[in-house]
């Protein structure tokens, strides 16, 4: 992957900030892409500081114009785009009665618009070019319903479906489109759902009564879990991999 340019959102935490600094050990040239500015910078030097090719652009995907403007603008300063990584996702928990339209609109406007309009603007380069990798992270509850989780369910589910269609679409043009799922994480969103430090028990152990089995490898995944299994599907390795969707969730969902 060395030398290669690559975008990657919801970049300054979690999930993403593991996909950057993965790319980065790899030699990839990464747009890290954010709305949380300090977070990016902060990542930035710590990164260059070793030497790594990142750059920050502060963008909000659920913005179709800055979206565009920023994909444009990461083109003439790195070059084309050969990867993309849709990461960048919230969580509100509710349930379905209490969920305010907002709650539900903010769900889709990151989780799925913020999929679409990333992925229209790059792939459209893409084509062009005859070549590229996309990977969106979605979730397993896309896969399964979930007790106070419904709008974020919804939303990874369509966007887990617009990759697929996305993959099939531009099969033609050399564009492997792939899902990743992960299951629960150690990230900062994560543990705002934890009422202590042993928050993560609750999930190993599972819940009768929101209807959660258990993670049968008794234990939550690291982000690095996640980004091992993103960097596979960009890399020739998975060459013939296309539209499929691996779930990271230490059997959480029985292989669903």
């Amino acid at each position: 992957m060395e030398g290669k340019v690559a975008l990657v959102t919801g970049a300054a935490q979690g999930i993403g900030e593991a996909v950057v600094r993965a790319l980065a050990e790899q030699g990839v040239r990464i747009a890290a892409v954010d709305r949380n500015e300090a977070g990016l910078n902060s990542l930035v030097v710590d990164l260059t500081s070793i030497g790594a090719k990142v750059f920050p652009y502060t963008v909000d995907v659920g913005s179709s114009a800055e979206v565009e403007a920023a994909v444009e603008q990461i083109e003439r300063a790195l070059g084309p785009i050969d990867i993309l990584v849709n990461v960048a996702g919230v969580l509100r928990i509710g349930a379905i009665g209490s969920l305010s339209d907002e709650d539900w609109q903010s769900h889709f406007t990151v989780n799925t618009n913020g999929v679409f309009y990333v992925s229209r603007a790059v792939v459209c380069r893409m084509a062009t070019r005859k070549a590229g990798a996309i990977v969106t992270v979605s979730s397993n509850a896309s896969k399964v319903p979930r007790t106070q989780m419904s709008a974020y369910a919804a939303s990874k589910a369509a966007s887990t479906m617009f990759t697929k269609c996305l993959a099939l679409e531009y099969a033609k043009d050399n564009i492997r489109c792939n899902v990743v799922s992960p299951g629960s994480t150690d990230t900062e969103m994560q543990r705002l759902l934890w009422k202590d430090e042993n928050g993560a028990q609750p999930i190993i152990d599972g819940s009768l009564e929101s209807y959660r089995v258990g993670i049968p490898l008794g234990k939550i995944a690291a982000p690095v879990d996640i980004a091992d299994s993103v960097l596979f599907l960009l890399s020739s390795r998975a060459g013939h991999i296309t539209m499929h969707d691996v779930c990271v969730d230490g059997g959480a969902t029985l292989g669903c």
